[in-house]
């Protein structure tokens, strides 16, 4: 069993596991910044980065005292390389940098995006690639047809604000402190979801990429009419999130269904003529895999760890015809044992990187995806 330590820093909470690569969690620590931005109501990059900077090597020193292990035990040491907050990022892979070099251990630059879109299959061993994938945080909203390590096609992705954003946005207008996601979701149970109107943006639209701006100016213009509970304009909203991601990926999975699939590229950044520890086989079976629909739904990233949209995504898997998979709520927000995991399956395909590998502020899964129609550079 090959043993990975994951780091993760790449926004407001700073985290080390150790992960086996039978899924076993050896350890997890994680330290949160709730208090040290809750008077800002939002994340304050700069205020991340130091407290990154504190807590990082305390927290790893703690990890490995929980398992049992000394740095010298590990095979591997994975940390997030981008995309987030590039002070934060930082902080994480310098330090695994320096951990692998003190140590002679081989370094993992894990695509943040990647450990969320991995992570289901560290909860549950029986997923199998292909799959499709929501992957909904503050920061993203896309859907991916995920067809193994490295390999995405992008099929959709917000043209403006992703859906967590838009989450932490409504809780701000209503006064409901940070962070924003649980607190709405607290209060829109007991909402009327009819209540209030509000826009479904891109509902019933040909492509199914994404749009939650114009419901964060219409949940502002609710709250300052005055006439308006704060509780059916939280139900409202989320009930408006609900419907467009159910819509959306509707769309997606016709899309996915009716269009041919893409070419063979995988996105790893080596020289694939001659790529070190992937077999033939390897190469076989993920070519199979792009001919094939995907049968399970995946969700996953902080937004995913709200309840109603569990539900509703789980009713649409079953009128599909498809299963369902959700990790565990502690794995749907940032941590680090998504990262060890997707250094796990990254080591075990002989995927390793180069001490002086840039830290990313943007890195995308699907380098090749179009851009979406009127989108701004977040998208």
């Amino acid at each position: 069993m090959a043993i990975i330590l994951g780091i993760e820093s790449s926004c407001d909470e700073s985290a080390a596991a150790l992960i086996g690569s039978d899924r076993t969690v050896l350890a997890h620590r994680l330290a949160g910044q709730e208090e040290a931005h809750k008077p800002y109501g939002g994340v304050v990059p700069e205020i991340a980065a130091r407290a990154h900077v504190q807590v990082l090597t305390p927290l790893i020193e703690a990890a490995l005292k929980d398992a049992g292990l000394a740095l010298d035990d590990v095979d591997a040491i994975a940390a997030t390389a981008g995309p987030g907050l590039i002070g934060g990022v930082m902080v994480g892979l310098v330090t695994a940098k320096a951990l692998a070099m003190a140590a002679g251990k081989p370094l993992i630059a894990v695509n943040h995006l990647e450990g969320h879109a991995l992570s289901p299959r560290l909860a549950d061993a029986s997923l199998e690639f292909p799959y499709l994938l929501l992957l909904v945080s503050g920061g993203h909203c896309q859907i991916l047809r995920v067809d193994g390590v490295g390999q995405y096609r992008r099929l959709a992705t917000t043209i403006d604000d992703a859906a967590g954003e838009a989450f932490d946005k409504t809780a701000k207008i209503l006064g409901l402190g940070y962070p924003g996601g649980p607190r709405v979701e607290a209060l829109a149970r007991t909402g009327d979801p009819k209540a209030v109107p509000l826009p479904r943006p891109l509902l019933g639209s040909a492509e199914p990429h994404f749009s939650f701006a114009g419901l964060k100016s219409a949940v502002l213009r609710a709250a300052q009419s005055g006439a308006h509970r704060p509780e059916d304009i939280a139900a409202g909203f989320q009930q408006a999130v609900v419907d467009c991601l159910v819509d959306r990926l509707e769309r997606a999975l016709a899309k996915s269904s009716s269009s041919p699939p893409p070419p063979f590229v995988p996105s790893v950044s080596r020289d694939l003529s001659q790529p070190s520890g992937i077999t033939s086989l390897d190469f076989a079976r993920d070519k199979r895999n792009l001919e094939t629909r995907p049968k399970t739904l995946v969700v996953a990233g902080g937004v995913a760890a709200n309840g109603a949209i569990r539900a509703a995504l789980e009713a649409l898997a079953a009128r599909n015809d498809m299963g369902f998979v959700a990790p565990p709520l502690w794995l749907c927000t940032d941590n680090a044992a998504m990262i060890g995991w997707a250094g796990a399956e990254r080591f075990a395909l002989g995927l390793t990187d180069p001490l002086d590998i840039a830290a990313r502020p943007r890195w995308p899964l699907d380098p090749a995806a179009e851009a979406a129609r009127g989108a701004g550079v977040k998208a």
